[in-house]
């Protein structure tokens, strides 16, 4: 009888501590899968994602990054104004202007050209010039006045993907002639004078040159005698009068 005690009270002590290690390992389970699950997180979003924008600005759809942690897709979140870019250009030359991005575009994308006089950003600045789709604005034969900047503004479905800003100036052709001389007589009063690769003497052969020197000296004595020529018969008329 003891003996049956004794295994009984062994036998529900086992029981009881089997069911107790389940709770347990269960609740731990859990416990350590969240704390996984929460550091993993935590540490797939310290990584740098790869991202399909191109910056430094634009709306980029085809851009946008699906974000695990709040589920929803991430912008670019880039500005619609681009940087400015300079163009110089001399008077009567031809120049050029592309409204072009290094990213995708919808196919029914909409391009304004607009002008404005002074070097600005301000949209209440501008004049629209052409509405169409085409990418390129070209100045057959630009002329001082045509100076100023020319934004580019990309649509689609009326909605701005993106706008760019060209800042032309046209030197006048008076102007450059007089840099131009400037910088040759800076050159020229210098102890070496040093001109530019451009600018060059050139200097005749000896043969050429002996052959000019001849020719010059022989126009001086057929010069010489005509005046003497002319002389003698001044001189014979005088003397015998008719």
């Amino acid at each position: 009888m003891r003996h049956f005690e004794d295994g009984s009270f062994t036998l529900r002590r086992v029981e009881t501590t089997d069911r107790d290690w389940h709770d347990t390992s269960d609740t731990e389970y859990e416990s350590r899968l969240q704390a996984a699950a929460n550091n993993f997180i935590a540490a797939a979003s310290s990584l740098p994602r790869v991202s399909g924008c191109l910056p430094p600005c634009g709306f980029q759809v085809q851009g946008a990054v699906y974000n695990c942690v709040t589920c929803q897709y991430d912008s670019c979140e880039f500005p619609l104004d681009c940087p400015g870019k300079e163009i110089t250009v001399q008077e009567n030359n031809r120049t050029q202007m592309w409204c072009s991005v290094p990213f995708l575009l919808p196919a029914d994308v909409e391009i304004v050209w607009r002008y404005a006089q002074d070097r600005t950003m301000l949209r209440e600045r501008f004049d629209d010039v052409t509405v169409g789709v085409d990418p390129l604005y070209s100045i057959p034969s630009a002329r001082p006045e045509q100076s100023g900047t020319y934004q580019c503004e990309v649509l689609s479905q009326e909605q701005s993907l993106v706008r760019l800003y060209f800042y032309l100036t046209v030197v006048p052709v008076a102007q450059t002639y007089h840099v131009h001389l400037q910088d040759l007589c800076a050159q020229a009063l210098r102890p070496e004078p040093q001109f530019p690769p451009s600018f060059s003497f050139w200097l005749p052969r000896p043969a050429l040159l002996i052959t000019c020197l001849t020719a010059t000296m022989l126009l001086i004595f057929l010069s010489l005698g005509a005046m003497c020529r002319l002389w003698y018969q001044i001189r014979t008329n005088v003397s015998n009068p008719a």
